[in-house]
């Protein structure tokens, strides 16, 4: 079965991006853009400036589900990415292109069992328990589809594109919960990916922003948020400034402009402090720390999932 328009596909790579448009793309993308891609080197390999272009749109994980609305010539693939949310862009999800090389026809027989999601911050998949490695830098909150029952502390799935199972350790993925996750134990989680490198569009345990941080310690618990931090807020409850909890949004915006950056509430707020753990633009990486005065200034709402 070939890619094609209209239909659904799923991603085969560990983490593929999602680009504004084909020529936006620099020769330091190339790791990203492989059939194979490598997104700690390309990571690696790009400076500060670099890592915050607007070129990514986001990420998506292995075996996340895309519909495939066209395809160029030239191996590039528009898709809408039906897991992440955008009710300003697209009402289906993230509208983008990305390499069509990265994607496999969607299997429409379904998942043979409960669904996993992989719990370690970076984990490989291998050919044979105890194997060689056949892919690598698979990340927190990708799902996968069991394919049997584990042997040996180990437990085999099933990989779009690929015939047969590959095989991961026991220990590093988890039943996906299916149940509505304690506002703490969302923010534990988040709290597992401080000092992760800022990398605008990011959104994966190699690099992430703001909202892919909040997009992605949900995803991690079964529940879909939106991708962009004003969508976030959008489809969040309002909470009363000063009621706020660990585990709730703050959302930023300046004066007359849309919300434009989030962080989760790490702290009950005191007299003259607040805390938050946030992927910061301006020191990027992941961090928690009490909210600077040009911070407060333009926070603009607390929110609750």
């Amino acid at each position: 079965m070939k890619l094609q328009p209209g239909r659904e596909a799923v991603v085969r790579v560990s983490v593929a991006t999602l680009w504004a448009d084909p020529g936006a793309v620099r020769p330091v993308d190339r790791p990203a853009l492989a059939t194979h891609t490598d997104i700690p080197d390309w990571i690696a390999r790009m400076d500060a400036d670099q890592r915050v272009g607007d070129c990514v749109l986001t990420q998506l994980l292995l075996g996340e589900r895309v519909l495939v609305t066209a395809l160029r010539p030239d191996g590039w693939a528009h898709v809408v990415v039906l897991g992440q949310p955008s009710a300003k862009l697209d009402p289906r999800g993230y509208p983008g292109w990305l390499p069509a090389a990265q994607l496999a026809p969607a299997d429409e027989a379904g998942p043979a069992g409960a669904p996993l999601v992989v719990d370690a911050a970076v984990t490989a998949l291998h050919t044979a328990p105890d194997g060689p490695a056949a892919l690598a830098g698979v990340v927190l909150g990708t799902r996968l589809d069991p394919a049997g029952t584990p042997a040996d502390g180990w437990q085999p799935v099933h990989v779009p594109g690929r015939p047969g199972p590959l095989w991961i350790p026991e220990a590093d993925a988890v039943p996906l919960p299916t149940g509505q996750p304690k506002p703490t134990e969302v923010l534990a989680l988040a709290e597992r990916l401080r000092d992760v490198v800022y990398v605008w569009g990011g959104l994966s345990s190699h690099g992430i922003d703001c909202s892919g941080l909040v997009h992605l310690a949900w995803r991690r618990f079964g529940v879909t948020l939106p991708r962009d931090a004003d969508d976030q807020a959008g489809a969040t409850v309002e909470v009363p400034l000063g009621e706020e909890r660990p585990g709730d949004l703050y959302f930023f915006a300046r004066p007359h402009r849309h919300i434009h950056h989030v962080g989760i509430v790490t702290a009950e707020p005191s007299a003259d402090q607040r805390r938050m753990l946030h992927a910061c633009y301006r020191q990027r990486r992941v961090l928690e720390e009490p909210l600077p005065p040009e911070r407060v200034a333009t926070l603009v709402a607390v929110r609750r999932v």
